[in-house]
């Protein structure tokens, strides 16, 4: 490939958790049409990307860029509909675990400038090229979507390149600091996305426990209360002197 793509050392934490993710057909299918959406997003916004660019190289690079992105997307399509129509049953699919390629999220590409603009497009590259590694080493008991990614990772290292060089060409002075802002960015929106996966356990939980716990003290108090009262109906009061104005 010519650039050396590896898994982050995060991602090589949760291996036991991805080979977990990835084991089930059902999961793998839905997974792997999440990352077409994800593609095919990506492709748009690189058209509008090379709408918007007034360098002419980047404007080759980016189509180029979309069109891959386009291709990707009709392989993990077809790739899905073929696991989908073996798989049985349905199955956690643990998105915040296995991402894949987050591709472009909460991308304004006219609001960005050039080269905050390929130090993005090069960090979610390369976070997308090392989960792609980590998920094709997974993948020995299906080798047609192992060796999908494989082909795919491919496009993610020339990806990888070209991103970084024109970086160093539009922005030399500033592309340390592009990276280093891209970077605090892409970590923010992972901590937003942990902290709402959390979150929504939490509030399950909570859910759960109120129903199992809670409901049945108030079913205990009404059927109590309902063993007080006498049976059939109440005697009601005598009515007041109507012309009374008490």
């Amino acid at each position: 490939m010519g650039v050396r793509v590896a898994p982050s050392l995060f991602d090589r934490l949760l291996r036991p958790l991805h080979r977990w993710v990835w084991l089930d057909a059902h999961r793998r299918g839905k997974k792997l049409l999440r990352f077409a959406e994800t593609e095919a997003a990506g492709g748009r916004d690189l058209v509008r990307a090379a709408e918007l660019t007034e360098d002419a190289l980047l404007r080759r690079l980016y189509l180029r860029h979309s069109q891959d992105e386009h291709r990707h997307a009709a392989l993990f399509l077809g790739r899905a509909r073929e696991v989908l129509q073996g798989a049985t049953g349905e199955a956690f699919e643990a998105n915040w675990l296995a991402p894949g390629e987050r591709g472009f999220d909460d991308l304004r590409v006219g609001k960005q400038s050039q080269d905050a603009l390929l130090a993005f497009l090069h960090l979610s590259e390369k976070a997308a090229a090392g989960r792609f590694a980590l998920y094709r080493s997974l993948l020995s008991n299906d080798p047609q979507t192992r060796d999908l990614f494989g082909r795919i990772l491919e496009d993610e290292a020339f990806h990888m390149s070209y991103t970084r060089s024109q970086l160093a060409r539009i922005s030399p002075r500033k592309q340390g600091l592009r990276l280093w802002q891209s970077r605090a960015g892409r970590i923010w929106k992972a901590y937003l996305r942990v902290a709402t996966a959390i979150a929504s356990l939490f509030g399950t939980i909570l859910l759960t426990a109120q129903y199992f716990l809670v409901l049945p003290v108030f079913v205990l108090l009404a059927k109590r209360s309902a063993r007080n009262e006498p049976d059939g109906f109440a005697r009601s009061r005598g009515r007041g002197d109507l012309k009374s104005q008490h």
